[in-house]
């Protein structure tokens, strides 16, 4: 892993449910460990209880900036952002991750910060699609709400995540029966399925197929 392969900014999003909020911690994660200077900045603005606040003191102790919500894991919930949020992406001193809010609602506060992600080009966003979740249980509905978040954020989508599970009590099999509506997905948004996720004990069961496991330790 290296400057090359790695862009500056990389956001994930997806529908209610979908664990963008995990899997952004553990990429942010494992990007500190391979010596990259992080940030990541939780801007969901729709959901106040699953947020990237849970993992401080983790992120915090592994050297990675925390940008939250004033209100994130509080009874308050309003639409602020943090004004350090604006400087990560101005500065390009870092790399950042951000955490968007489910579907195109949480999307619209990504649109702010479009003008500026799209001059500097130097970007990932991944729908993090999981094949439980009501609503994306199918490549076609996941489509349609992969196509509301761009339009909302006035930014495109370079890959899908599949982040399928269901809770606790997924298996290895459960992963691997979402691997082909994965592909499907992939294939009629003409993106690229860039990696599928699962908890440590999980991926280890999982077969060569998939290109890259990045083990997450709660869903």
């Amino acid at each position: 892993m290296d400057n090359n392969t790695v862009k500056r900014i990389t956001l994930f999003c997806g529908h209610y449910g979908s664990g963008k909020t995990n899997i952004a911690v553990n990429y942010a994660l494992h990007l500190r460990k391979n010596g990259f200077p992080v940030s990541i900045a939780d801007i969901d603005i729709v959901n106040p209880y699953f947020r990237t606040k849970d993992s401080l003191s983790e992120l915090e102790d592994a050297g990675v900036e925390v940008i939250a919500l004033p209100f994130a894991n509080t009874s308050v919930d309003l639409p602020s952002m943090p004004s350090e949020v604006y400087g990560l992406v101005q500065s390009r001193e870092k790399y950042v991750i951000m955490d968007i809010g489910g579907d195109d609602r949480g999307a619209y506060a990504l649109g702010r910060f479009a003008p500026a992600i799209a001059d500097e080009n130097n970007y990932d966003m991944f729908f993090v699609a999981n094949f439980y979740r009501p609503l994306t249980r199918t490549a076609s509905e996941a489509l349609e709400v992969l196509r509301e978040i761009e339009c909302a954020s006035h930014l495109k989508f370079t890959g899908i995540v599949n982040n399928s599970n269901i809770g606790r009590e997924t298996t290895a099999e459960d992963v691997l029966k979402t691997y082909a509506e994965a592909q499907e997905l992939s294939r009629i948004s003409g993106l690229p399925l860039r990696f599928t996720t699962a908890e440590e004990g999980i991926a280890q069961k999982l077969p060569e197929v998939f290109s890259l496991k990045l083990q997450s330790k709660i869903f």
